[in-house]
């Protein structure tokens, strides 16, 4: 390349280096590519820049890409062909709609993979086979109604998978199966009506699962057995009725339960027998008149409980409860709002202010 003397050639000639620079790299028009040294990555931005496919000439050092907010609607078989070293790839707010099951074959050193916001409907089968080293999965807001176990084969190292705002109804059997590895688990803000007695079988390591705002009325018997690490389960606005004594079976390392604005009138006194080590608890926004205080005398670490806005019958079925209520160290919150709603005469009362052996009997 000549010398370049003047401004106005000084200017072209930058251009031109610029422009040979980019070939180098490889960087989508439109996009912006940083490198960083030592080794050599590269990350790609392309966030929100109008594009409609999936960039094909990428830098073969690419480590991170970023393609959110765009108007991209399928991804093609191979996409990732020419990134081997691709570890992060930001998908989310795009209009995908399908995905080729061969998508991500190759991509091993993939670790996060984010498809959040989009129209995905269905996910292929065994789609995400190659990806050894994925850590994490977001695929909340799309249209996703049906899973099955061999959409998730080859995830062996899945430590998070977020499938909030979805269009699930149903857990089938062995759904989550090939997952042994995972953490956490959301299923929040579905349409879930039903869960298999086997929906969480091989989450052996899964210490979060949220079921937030969902409509499930059942809990079916053993159901969260294979989940011997759960530390912390939300199962807040459904539509549980009741719960059974082996409901809850399994749970021996739980340490938080949110059973928050459900339907619960009942409850059996043995229900939460195992949960030795649970420190907080919400049965508030539910229709419970009356629980036994015992249920609570062996949670020796129980620090929190949240029992307000239900329709307390304050007679003498309540009377154990009152009696926990005064010797306990755990925080209820609000206590001012745990108030007796029946009989006529005790309406309003506080229930911590209540003297449990002075409480009648009604027919």
């Amino acid at each position: 390349m000549t010398a370049c003397s003047g401004e106005m050639q000084y200017l072209v000639c930058l251009m031109l280096v610029m422009l040979v620079v980019q070939a180098v790299e490889g960087c989508p028009d439109a996009c912006k590519c940083s490198r960083k040294s030592g080794p050599e990555k590269s990350e790609v931005n392309c966030h929100k820049k109008g594009l409609n496919a999936f960039p094909s000439n990428l830098p073969p050092d690419a480590w991170i890409l970023k393609l959110g907010e765009n108007g991209i609607t399928d991804l093609k078989a191979a996409a990732l062909k020419g990134v081997p070293k691709i570890e992060s790839i930001n998908l989310e707010r795009n209009a995908i709609k399908f995905i080729h099951p061969q998508t991500f074959s190759g991509a091993k050193q993939l670790m996060l993979l984010n498809l959040y916001g989009n129209h995905i409907i269905t996910l292929p089968p065994r789609g995400f086979q190659d990806l050894l080293n994925l850590r994490f999965l977001m695929l909340g807001q799309n249209q996703i109604g049906i899973l099955k176990a061999e959409m998730f084969g080859g995830l062996r190292n899945l430590s998070e998978l977020d499938l909030p705002l979805n269009a699930l109804t149903t857990i089938p059997p062995n759904t989550f199966k090939p997952l042994i590895a995972l953490k956490v688990l959301d299923l929040s803000l579905n349409r879930i009506h039903k869960v298999s007695p086997k929906s969480f079988t091989g989450l052996r390591q899964l210490l979060f699962l949220n079921l937030d705002n969902n409509s499930l009325k059942t809990v079916p018997a053993g159901v969260f057995k294979p989940l011997r690490s759960l530390e912390m389960l939300v199962l807040d606005n459904n539509l549980l009725s009741a719960l059974s004594p082996s409901s809850l079976d399994g749970l021996s390392n739980l340490q938080e339960l949110y059973l928050r604005n459900n339907e619960l009138e009942v409850l059996p006194p043995d229900v939460f027998r195992n949960m030795l080590k649970l420190t907080q608890l919400a049965l508030s926004g539910n229709r419970l008149k009356t629980v036994s205080g015992n249920m609570f005398t062996h949670m020796p670490d129980l620090t929190k409980l949240h029992l307000h806005d239900n329709p307390w019958h304050c007679d003498c079925n309540i009377g154990s409860l009152v009696q926990w209520l005064g010797q306990t160290k755990a925080t209820l919150s609000p206590q001012d709002s745990l108030k007796c709603v029946s009989p006529p005469e005790l309406r309003k009362n506080v229930l911590s202010s209540l003297q449990a052996d002075k409480l009648l009997c009604h027919t």
